[in-house]
């Protein structure tokens, strides 16, 4: 382990099943190795389909390590409810970023990025490439 500081990813979807399944998909798919950290904001705190500005600030708040944090969110209110959160400005950890990509590559591209030490913008390019990538 480094005294380096990761970028954060938060994960942030309507499900906390669906949030926590792709968080450790990509803490899995990022190899061995010193892993940054990765939170999921799924769903509402009392268990429901949605999505919570309590519990995307909390992640977001562990998820920091003074490198800035990555965002990615799955679904429309899921991303209005994100950039409403940095409209405010004090709600999310200084440096975050809201980063249009693929919810699951987007996820595994930023985790395996900032797990390597890259910086901000690096990871959040990394993400949004990841629409770029081809199944076929």
């Amino acid at each position: 382990m480094t005294d380096r500081a990761l970028v954060g990813i938060v994960l942030v979807s309507h499900s906390d099943e669906v949030a926590r399944s792709v968080a450790r998909l990509a803490a899995a798919l990022a190899g061995g190795g010193e892993l940054a950290p990765v939170m999921a904001a799924g769903g509402t705190p009392d268990g429901d389909l949605g999505t919570s500005s309590e519990l995307i600030a909390d992640a977001a708040r562990r998820a920091d390590r003074g490198a800035g944090v990555v965002v990615l969110a799955d679904l429309g209110s899921a991303v209005v409810t994100v950039r409403a959160m940095l409209a405010e400005g004090d709600e999310l950890p200084p440096d975050t970023r809201l980063v249009d990509a693929p919810f699951v590559e987007g996820a595994v591209a930023a985790v395996v990025t900032a797990s390597a030490g890259a910086d901000l913008a690096a990871v959040a390019a990394a993400a949004g490439e990841a629409y770029t990538f081809r199944k076929l």
